[in-house]
């Protein structure tokens, strides 16, 4: 799926229309929490301002339901852009209508206007052709950088794309790369660590690389479904009845394929799952009845590691433990070690998994950590994404 990108489009002059991911934790003052993904977005905006074009930012904040709310007004992320990139930012105060449009033809070569919240307009989430047309009619060239977004078909991530040259950032540029690169060209032995808490929400993601993989890890809330599927009984644990069929029927297709499914060979147990319960290591056959899984244990960190030492390309999603509570982050912790010492391309994706791997101190540790915890769940299932289908293709 080769895009065209900033690269092949000429914005010298030009006011060019940047999507970006500006969707950033704030606390109830309104101070931002982590400017992650601001900072993520810098290459692509400093990019354009070097190549002499005029940059027009839009982006959503928070869910206000299509009406104007002071709380998600991005007037916070316009003053901390500003200070990333010593250059005034101004905040527009809407992102369409009369003084929009006014602020956006009077913006110059390396002047930057930030328009105010997309979703302050209902007709965003509707991927409304007349707003897309408002949109897409303050600039002259339209560039998509926010793929943590891409899996949305709304009027900014899709709909603009019909009326301007549309044309991929670098973030967006290095997320289709690293992602694509991994699933459609792996160095073999190729694995893909799945976790999570349930089957239901990643089955497609299952399903979908199972074909593609030597070695499929399942750990997580998951894994108790297809230790059931095995015949184990994993007490009070998260379990989905009505897909220990569907898991027992992928451990039979893995067998046939030739494909290795590793599960946990042991785990830790808690009464409870909170940090003051009390929790031990047990064996498989030995799950209290009351208790519930919280993390693999350490034969399985073992074994895990020693899997995936051998493997050239790694996809990780989702933690493998409550790694919330740090006395069950062991898991997870031990596999981003492994996963980080074997030396193969490491893609890792899910917010989720992002969240503990920058908490554990090992996020620059991997190949690729994907701003996009939905769009990279959906492109790992294979789907079409409606925000990079929207852009203009590679020249072949």
């Amino acid at each position: 799926m080769s895009k065209q990108t900033i690269d092949d489009v000429e914005v010298r002059g030009k006011r060019v229309l940047v999507r970006v991911d500006f969707n950033v934790p704030q606390d109830e003052r309104g101070t931002i929490a982590d400017d992650t993904r601001i900072r993520a977005a810098l290459p692509t905006i400093r990019a354009l301002l070097d190549r002499g074009a005029a940059v027009i930012l839009m982006s959503h904040l928070g869910r206000p339901k299509g009406k104007r709310d002071k709380r998600y007004s991005l007037a916070p992320v316009a003053q901390r852009l500003s200070e990333l990139l010593a250059l005034p930012v101004a905040l527009a105060p809407d992102c369409v209508g009369p003084e929009t449009e006014a602020r956006a033809r009077s913006l110059r070569p390396g002047q930057v206007l930030l328009l105010e919240n997309l979703r302050f307009h209902a007709e965003e989430e509707a991927n409304d052709p007349q707003f897309a047309r408002q949109l897409a009619g303050l600039a002259d060239i339209y560039v998509n950088d926010a793929f943590g977004s891409a899996h949305r078909a709304h009027a900014s991530t899709a709909g603009v794309a019909a009326y301007l040259p549309a044309v991929s950032g670098l973030l967006m540029q290095k997320e289709l790369a690293a992602l694509g690169g991994a699933l459609e060209h792996p160095e073999h032995p190729f694995a893909a660590v799945i976790g999570g808490a349930k089957v239901s929400s990643k089955l497609a993601v299952l399903q979908h690389l199972l074909p593609k993989v030597d070695l499929l890890v399942i750990g997580g809330g998951m894994a108790n479904t297809f230790l059931v599927a095995q015949g184990y009984k994993v007490g009070a644990s998260l379990v989905e009845p009505d897909l220990v069929e569907t898991a027992r029927a992928m451990l039979t297709e893995a067998e046939t394929r030739g494909t290795e499914i590793l599960l946990p060979v042991d785990v830790i147990v808690a009464e409870r799952v909170a940090a003051d319960a009390p929790h031990r290591e047990a064996a498989l056959t030995a799950v209290p009845e009351t208790w519930s899984i919280v993390d693999i244990g350490p034969r399985t960190e073992a074994l895990f590691a020693q899997k995936l030492a051998a493997c050239r390309t790694i996809i990780w999603n989702g933690p493998l433990g409550v790694f919330e509570i740090p006395a069950f982050a062991a898991g997870t912790l031990a596999v981003a070690q492994a996963i980080a010492a074997s030396g193969a391309v490491s893609v890792v994706g899910g917010g989720d998994l992002v969240a503990a791997l920058d908490a554990l101190g090992l996020a620059d540790k991997m190949t690729h950590v994907s701003t996009g915890g939905g769009a990279s769940l959906e492109y790992l299932e294979g789907k079409v994404l409606p925000g990079v289908a929207a852009l203009n293709d590679a020249q072949a």
